[in-house]
């Protein structure tokens, strides 16, 4: 069984630094043991131009056979020999882990004969990898025009999770962005904006829109390009659309930096930039949450890598958290990185491995990899 997996995972001194994505396609992986299935992995990891010894999967193979208490085999090679002699040489539930998939020029690029020698591996193919689904690559798209293909326990969940929020939110259904730009969310908030009651933004997407309102914003962050459209949604949205109030803001971008709090309107001085949101309105966020029955949170709220300008994002995850009779869904990226920081995946109802898949699934668009399993 030809498996693809998302274990594009940090390194750290030659470790794996975060194991969430290993830990969440382990169910599929343990199924598929239990079946006595011959376990082929294949993943990529990082941006390698040709092979980067310092990306090779044999960190990530080592960090799941601690996952399995079982020994995977990590291969330093994604096709060709040595691939075909490990397989003749596994057992019923036995595992092994391809090379880094994007050594290979072909996958990126989902060029037919990788794709069909890839497929050659194995007679069924299970995608697990929500994280690349908005990608069309030969381990995805290319392989699943080959072989029976199917979706992994992952993968399922993903799509029912995140397609329930577009289909049927349950309300009041509120939205939390955040992160550095408008451009990369305008299509789900346009999506979303409709069925939503409330869109609270932070981060530097909201540099853009105070600025847009024509509050000065010194050095933040703005996004020149996209002011009309920030004024569009602004518009569109009324009241319902919730900006913070106030501001920590710094005058360098790090974290010795001098610091202030500033109430959002008065603007920010020269020489100076908007890092966080300030105490004020995380009170306000709390008060529009109080409630919701749905809430979906992409982005930070500041640069919460630096302590100084954390307490917005953290604070936010622990509102979110602590909501008594709401479903809770975090999407991928930092915003899912920031509650695992601040000990509370626990508390979320569904944290999505996804990044820029997460955000085309709430956009309504149809993901590239998972429309290749169904005419599979």
């Amino acid at each position: 069984m030809l498996v693809r997996v998302d274990f594009n995972v940090p390194l750290e001194n030659g470790k794996v630094a975060d194991d969430t994505r290993l830990r969440a396609a382990i169910p599929t992986i343990l199924e598929l043991m239990g079946r006595s299935a011959y376990v082929i992995l294949m993943s990529h990891l990082g941006r390698p131009k040709g092979i980067d010894e310092a990306l090779r999967m044999k960190p990530v193979g080592e960090a799941l056979s601690v996952l399995l208490r079982k020994p995977v085999r990590t291969l330093d090679s994604i096709i060709g020999s040595e691939v075909e002699a490990a397989l003749k040489a596994m057992s019923p539930g036995d595992v092994v882990l391809l090379e880094n998939l994007r050594f290979d020029s072909g996958e990126e690029s989902n060029d037919p004969k990788f794709a069909a020698e890839l497929a050659a591996l194995a007679d069924a193919f299970v995608n697990d990898a929500f994280g690349t689904a908005h990608r069309a690559a030969a381990s995805t798209v290319g392989v699943a025009g080959r072989l029976p293909a199917y979706a992994g326990r992952l993968l399922e969940r993903e799509l029912a999770e995140l397609g329930s929020v577009v289909e049927r939110p349950v309300k009041p259904f509120m939205i939390v962005m955040g992160g550095a730009k408008i451009g990369d969310k305008v299509g789900v908030i346009d999506a979303l904006l409709p069925i939503c009651d409330a869109l609270l933004i932070g981060g530097g997407m909201a540099n853009t829109f105070l600025a847009a309102e024509g509050v000065a914003m010194g050095d933040s962050l703005v996004e020149e390009e996209a002011l009309e459209t920030a004024a569009r949604l602004q518009d569109q949205a009324g009241g319902g659309l919730v900006l913070p109030v106030d501001l920590v803001i710094a005058d360098a971008f790090s974290a010795d930096a001098n610091k202030q709090i500033i109430s959002a309107r008065e603007g920010v001085p020269k020489g100076w930039r908007a890092l966080d949101i300030g105490p004020e309105t995380l009170q306000v966020f709390a008060r529009r949450l109080r409630g919701a029955r749905t809430v979906v949170w992409n982005g930070p709220m500041g640069v919460f890598e630096l302590p100084p300008f954390a307490h917005g994002t953290f604070g936010l995850a622990k509102l979110i958290a602590d909501l008594p009779d709401a479903r809770t869904i975090v999407g991928g990226g930092d915003s899912a990185a920031a509650v695992r920081a601040a000990g509370l995946v626990e508390k979320i109802d569904w944290v999505s491995t996804g990044g820029g898949a997460t955000l085309e699934l709430l956009e309504g668009k149809t993901l590239p990899a998972v429309a290749a399993l169904r005419r599979g």
